[in-house]
């Protein structure tokens, strides 16, 4: 049974800080491309950041270029999200995602977590 658990949100300032975290069991992770993605109240879900089984040539969305930097640690079969200089519309319920290979080529697989809510106060 595959399993995708965020953890790690919460309400913060805009300029703070949160580091979103993604446990995964169920599938041998460091065979997997991850990734993370939001979706705001009243709008479709968003690509936010991903990064292939390797480790490597990791990629962002534009609105989180430069402010958000995604990692994994194929030891503990996790893969993070370090998000800093959040803003107000960075609200969002934040999932993570297995891809279907080692690399985004595959395309995304159908397992999601559960999601953890980031709130960005003004």
């Amino acid at each position: 049974q595959v399993q995708l658990v965020e953890s790690g949100g919460g309400l913060v300032q805009a300029g703070g800080s949160l580091r979103l975290s993604c446990a995964a069991s169920g599938r041998t992770f460091r065979q997997y491309a991850m990734g993370w993605f939001r979706q705001a109240p009243g709008k479709e879900r968003e690509f936010v950041a991903r990064i292939p089984a390797s480790g490597g040539s990791t990629s962002y969305a534009n609105s989180v270029k430069g402010r958000f930097t995604i990692s994994r640690d194929n030891a503990k079969n996790t893969v993070y999200l370090q998000m800093n200089s959040l803003k107000p519309e960075d609200t969002a319920v934040y999932y993570c995602a297995f891809y279907r290979g080692s690399t985004y080529y595959s395309g995304l697989s159908d397992y999601w977590g559960q999601g953890t809510q980031v709130t960005v106060s003004s």
